[in-house]
């Protein structure tokens, strides 16, 4: 029996399958990126802090850097997107990000390594609005969950594999300790950080090519008035038959929307109709309870939750490359199920489920808090008089602050956290543990917690006064002194914390930035999902200011209450008011807010 002949109709089939792969390829390099300049700084910061000279004040600008960058470029990523297009804005998004790296690893000094993060925030913020939006507006309505699922997906596998990097670093780090020569330890550390930002280079690369090699976002080519070319972007991904309606479809509704300018009814047509604002309503809602589940300060104080509750070291840095590990694995389970399942179920089961392990996670921090002692006073009364404290934190250290505290010593490991202020600027010692030998002592002074001018001050407090804080006396607010639970207690919590990363993954993880494309009308598309990024960004920022004061003053278990409350507002959200908008095209997407059929 012989194989028919292939048809040129097979053929073109077979060009359209391989573009729409390849389609969901080069936006999930945009993912990865987007999520190595999240997770990068995590594995390369105890090199660079090590090894750069930099004081904790310019250490933490560098790592918020990312942040402010992409903060500004979200600002303005929408207006780009609709002035140059998105493709081009996706290939400058990407140079940008190639350019930063050289400009981070060959860095030497404060400025150089500010520049270059603030560039890579910049690229960051970008990506994360032009690429889901082309892939909105670019997909098939049957695959537009599955690629920006895809773009999600790849996201929480640049974190992972910033973690396994980190993690590489450290055992090689291993052997040479080993040796005891301080130059070569040194010298390895300081080749280290920059070794872990040149691995990013390849896939910025490879984005930036394989932007060039795709087509520009048909709805935009319309919005151009360009009707040929955003029908040939139609058929570079669809048959026919599916150009043929989607192009009329969206001729349709800029025509509809054209008559109404023409025709004067400005009521009408104003950004305050239900279909403007109901969806963008919705979609700023959504993007802030995102932030509000505690999922960003979970992974970048993991390890350190970890360690208060219980586990060693090394198996809170085991927990953490788990915890990874699990958010990338059951991203690709939510990729596979959220065009079949849907996004409102998804996103239902999701916060159902965050809700209950957060409270889990809360009552057994609770357990453990609940015993904790205030030794503010102890504290107080060593700060010398340049306004500083150094202490060192061991078994004899939570001894005495226990004895001047009123409470008697035991051999039970404790931690120790202090929280402080000058006038109105506040800051938080890292946890240490008393059974740790290798931790560093705290060490608290002015240059640590007031910000250095003004633009960084704005960013930490925005009423505070600066000129008064940089005379203000030190004052102690709480030096919290915790029993450490067991091990067996580390891994409970560690588990609940894998449950919460599973859900998040399966729901908000992969269906917000869904809702962030489909959910803007057309008109407002690009401009309202960078306000409703602007808004996630802030709530983020907001978050992890509070994060480590409130848990320094209350306890980790007030944060994970808290991050369980906000989450059911999430949760009748996701229930109760947002529309199922699987299989549907854009157009009719806005239909539904418009109230037509």
């Amino acid at each position: 029996m012989t194989t028919p002949p292939l048809t040129s109709a097979s053929v073109l089939d077979s060009k359209k399958i391989f573009y729409n792969r390849f389609l969901l390829i080069v936006a999930g390099l945009g993912g990865l990126l987007y999520g190595v300049d999240v997770g990068i700084i995590a594995g390369a910061l105890p090199y660079l802090e090590a090894t750069s000279g930099l004081n904790r004040a310019e250490l933490s600008i560098v790592v918020a850097a990312v942040l402010l960058g992409s903060v500004i470029s979200t600002l303005f990523a929408g207006l780009l997107a609709d002035w140059i297009g998105r493709k081009a804005l996706m290939a400058i998004s990407g140079v940008m990000f190639v350019i930063s790296i050289p400009m981070i690893a060959l860095a030497h000094g404060y400025g150089p390594l500010v520049l270059g993060r603030l560039l890579q925030g910049t690229s960051a913020g970008l990506i994360g609005v032009v690429v889901p939006l082309y892939l909105a507006e670019c997909l098939t309505a049957s695959n537009r969950g599955k690629g920006t699922g895809i773009f999600q997906w790849l996201l929480t596998a640049g974190i992972a594999a910033a973690a396994l990097i980190g993690l590489l670093f450290s055992f090689r780090l291993e052997h040479i300790v080993q040796t005891g020569d301080a130059n070569a330890i040194f010298a390895f550390k300081n080749s280290a950080w920059r070794g872990i930002f040149w691995v990013s280079l390849p896939p910025g690369i490879l984005f930036v090519i394989g932007t060039l090699m795709l087509s520009e976002s048909p709805r935009w080519l319309l919005k151009r008035e360009r009707n040929d070319a955003a029908y040939a972007a139609l058929l570079r991904s669809r048959s026919t038959e599916q150009a043929d309606l989607e192009l009329k479809e969206m001729q349709d509704l800029a025509a509809a929307e054209t008559l109404k300018r023409q025709s004067g009814t400005k009521v009408k047509d104003s950004l305050l109709r239900r279909k403007y604002v109901i969806p963008f309503v919705l979609a700023c809602v959504i993007l802030a309870c995102n932030q509000t589940t505690g999922i960003n300060s979970i992974i970048a104080y993991n390890t350190n939750i970890l360690l208060q509750s219980g586990l060693s070291d090394f198996a809170a840095h085991l927990g953490y490359v788990l915890f990874t590990f699990i958010n990338f694995f059951v991203t690709f389970a939510g990729v596979m199920l959220v065009d079949r399942k849907g996004r409102k179920f998804l996103l239902s089961l999701g916060t159902a489920g965050i809700i209950g392990s957060m409270l889990c996670t809360g009552i057994l921090f609770r357990q453990s808090e609940k015993s904790g002692i205030d030794s503010r006073s102890v504290l107080q009364s060593m700060v010398t008089p340049g306004q500083t404290v150094k202490l060192e934190y061991n078994q004899d250290t939570a001894a005495n602050l226990l004895a001047a505290s009123g409470k008697a010593a035991s051999d039970t490991p404790t931690s120790l956290v202090v929280i402080y202020s000058y006038g109105d600027f506040r800051a938080a010692s890292q946890a240490v543990r008393s059974d740790d030998p290798a931790a560093k002592p705290i060490e608290i002074s002015r240059e640590d917690a007031v910000p250095a001018n003004r633009v960084n001050a704005f960013f930490s407090n925005p009423f505070g006064n600066l000129e008064a804080a940089r005379t203000a006396p030190l004052k102690i607010e709480n030096a919290l002194v915790t029993p450490i639970p067991a091990p067996s207690h580390g891994w409970i919590v560690a588990i609940t914390l894998f449950i919460f990363m599973a859900f998040y993954a399966v729901g908000p993880g992969v269906c917000v930035w869904l809702a962030l494309s489909e959910l803007m009308p057309t008109r407002i598309r690009s401009n309202g999902m960078s306000v409703a990024l602007v808004l996630n960004q802030a709530v983020s920022t907001a978050i992890a200011a509070i994060f480590l004061p409130t848990v320094g003053e209350y306890g980790y278990s007030t944060m994970f209450f808290g991050f369980a409350a906000f989450t059911i507002i999430y949760f009748v959200t996701a229930t109760w008011f947002l529309p199922e908008t699987k299989g549907k095209t854009l157009e009719e997407i806005e239909a539904h807010f418009e109230g037509t059929r």
